[in-house]
C-alpha cells in the first residue's frame, strides 16, 4: 500500500468498505504511553482532523493497531503502532534538488553542521512543497540518509527547528552517522541551548518548567501543557535569564526533551510569550506603560522582527564516529540583534519609574 504524510482534514476521513485503502499516518506509541483510548489517542496526535471523524473511521476499519482493525474504544499501549488508512492517496512527495542558500558551520565526512536561517521550512510537508532544507541539501551534498520508518523520507534530518526558528543543526551524511546522531536525542545526551526574547520581568535568575506537552484542544495548531499526566508527552525546559530590559527578557534556553513548540509553549505556560509570536500571543504589547509612543516603539520592534524571538544558539553533540565531544554555536541573526539594541537604548533612557503608566498582562487586552 502507498504511504504518505498529508495530514487528515475534516474531509474524507470516513472510509468505506472494499476500496483500496493508502497508509496517511503511522504512530508508534511511546514506551511510557498510558492506556488511552484509540480515537482520544489519534486526535492527540493528528493536527486538523476532528475526534468524531477519527472515531468514524476507526468504526469504519479504516485504523489498524499493530495491523489489526480496531474499534475507536481500543485502548492504546506502549509500543502499539496505529496506522490511519483513508480510501484515498496523499499527495505524492518529489524529493527534488533546488539551489536554496545555506551557510555551513562544519563538515567532514559524517555530519553537517548549518545555521538554518528563519524563514526557511526543513521539510516539504502541507503547504510547503518546495524550497525546503532537504530541497536545498540535496542540492549542494547529493544523496542523504534516511531514518527508517518515515512515510516521506526526511534525507539527513535527525531534528528539526521551526520554519521561524534560526540556528544551529546537524545533518547525518552517513546511515551510521544518521542513527548515531538519532540515538544522541533519543537519549537526551546532547546539548541544546537557545536565546529568546520573552515577555515580562521574570522572578529569580533561573528556573524550570515542567508539564506535559499535547496538542491544544482549541486550536490544533498549537501546543499546550496539561496538567493530567496521562495526555502528552514529558516536556522539561531550563531557562535562565542573560539580560533585562524592564518589559522583556533575554533568556537563554535548554531543552531536556525536544517536544514540538516547547520552549513556545513552556514560557507562554509560566506567563512570559515569547517577543513577536503569533501563535502563542506573543504578537501584542503585553508589558510597557499605556503612551502611545511606547506602543508605537514595540510596533517597530514588531517590524524589525517579524518573526518569534527563538535562536538555537549552540549544540553540542558526540561525533559519531571519533565520539569527541563538539560544539557548535551561532550567534544571534541581525534581526535578533537589532531589536535587543533597541531595547537597550530605550532602557537606558526611560525613567527609573513611570508612576501610575505601567500595567500588566491583564490590561494587555486594551491595546491590542
Amino acid at each position: 500500500m502507498k504511504t504518505g504524510t498529508q495530514p487528515a482534514g475534516e474531509e474524507g476521513v470516513d472510509g468505506g468498505d472494499e476500496q483500496e485503502l493508502f497508509e496517511h499516518h503511522r504512530i508508534v506509541a511511546d514506551p511510557g504511553q498510558g492506556l488511552m483510548r484509540m480515537d482520544k489517542f489519534l486526535f492527540d496526535h493528528i493536527a486538523g482532523a476532528s475526534r468524531s471523524r477519527l472515531a468514524a473511521a476507526a468504526r469504519n476499519g479504516n485504523v489498524l493497531v499493530n495491523g489489526k482493525a480496531e474499534k475507536p474504544s481500543y485502548k492504546v499501549k506502549p509500543h502499539d503502532v496505529v496506522t490511519l488508512m483513508l480510501p484515498h492517496p496523499v499527495r505524492e512527495v518529489e524529493l527534488l534538488p533546488e539551489d536554496v542558500p545555506l551557510e555551513v558551520l562544519y563538515e567532514d565526512e559524517q555530519i553537517l553542521l548549518i545555521n538554518k536561517q528563519p524563514g526557511l521550512v526543513v521539510h516539504p510537508g502541507h503547504g510547503n512543497w518546495t524550497g525546503t532544507l532537504v530541497n536545498g541539501l540535496l542540492f549542494h551534498f547529493g544523496k542523504l540518509p534516511s531514518s527508517p520508518n518515515q512515510p516521506v523520507p526526511r534525507p539527513g534530518l535527525v531534528h528539526r527547528l521551526d520554519k521561524d526558528t534560526s540556528g544551529v543543526m546537524v545533518i547525518g551524511k552517513t546511515d551510521d552517522a544518521l542513527a548515531h546522531l538519532a540515538r544522541q536525542f533519543y537519549d537526551r545526551t546532547n546539548d541544546r541551548r537557545y536565546r529568546a526574547l520573552v515577555w515580562g520581568d521574570l522572578d529569580g535568575e533561573e528556573g524550570t518548567v515542567e508539564g506535559n506537552l499535547g496538542r491544544s484542544l482549541k486550536d490544533r495548531t498549537v501546543m499546550q501543557v496539561f496538567a493530567d499526566p496521562e495526555v502528552g508527552k514529558t516536556a522539561i525546559t531550563h531557562w535562565k535569564v542573560i539580560e533585562r530590559f524592564t518589559y522583556v527578557t533575554l533568556v537563554e534556553c535548554k531543552l531536556e526533551t525536544g517536544r514540538t513548540h516547547q520552549i513556545r509553549a513552556h514560557m507562554k505556560h509560566i506567563g512570559h510569550p515569547l517577543f513577536n509570536d503569533a501563535h502563542y500571543g506573543g504578537d501584542r504589547v503585553l508589558k510597557g506603560t499605556v503612551f502611545t509612543k511606547y506602543k508605537r516603539f514595540v510596533e517597530n520592534c514588531f517590524d524589525l522582527l517579524p518573526r518569534q524571538a527563538l535562536h538555537a544558539a549552540m549544540l553540542e553533540i558526540d561525533h559519531p564516529a571519533t565520539g569527541q565531544r563538539m560544539k557548535f554555536e551561532s550567534p544571534l541573526p541581525a534581526d535578533m540583534e537589532a531589536v535587543l539594541a533597541r531595547w537597550r537604548t530605550y532602557t537606558a533612557s526611560r525613567p527609573l519609574e513611570d508612576p501610575g503608566e505601567a500595567f500588566d498582562a491583564e490590561e494587555a487586552n486594551n491595546l491590542k
